[in-house]
């Protein structure tokens, strides 16, 4: 349970409450009317102490993803930003850009942009590094 259970809480808070809780239900720990109430709960939560009352008797962060876990940084060990999921809309919304702002003969070959931004976001996966790691991790 938290410190101050009185502490007042936010949207962000209840989204990642919500999300860990889905997360519970996706693993089968909770059934449909148990996780219908307990997302009506942690939606109308307006303190830490109501939305660690939905979480007593499910498992800890050791086990499971906890709201507290949820909204770790990269630095904490936590997920980050997947920057191809963000590069690859503003290469699409970029190449239109070019394609209407400029005056440039064949300007088609903007759209060729799209494929090899594509190509490009989708070969730099994992590191040679990484690989090993996960090979060691594997044996």
């Amino acid at each position: 349970m938290s410190e101050l259970p009185e502490i007042r809480i936010g949207t962000a808070d209840r989204e990642k409450a919500l999300e860990a809780l889905g997360l519970h239900f996706s693993e089968g720990r909770l059934t449909v009317p148990e996780f219908d109430e307990r997302s009506a709960t942690v939606a109308s939560a307006t303190t830490r102490g109501e939305i660690d009352k939905v979480f007593v008797d499910l498992p800890t962060a050791s086990t499971s993803h906890t709201p507290a876990q949820l909204g770790t940084s990269p630095a904490e060990g936590g997920v980050g930003i997947d920057w191809r999921a963000v590069v690859m809309p503003l290469v699409v919304f970029g190449s239109l850009a070019l394609f209407f702002l400029t005056d440039f003969d064949q300007k088609w070959l903007f759209f060729l942009l799209i494929p090899l931004a594509g190509a490009l976001l989708s070969a730099g996966g994992h590191s040679k590094d990484e690989k090993r790691k996960k090979k060691k991790r594997d044996r």
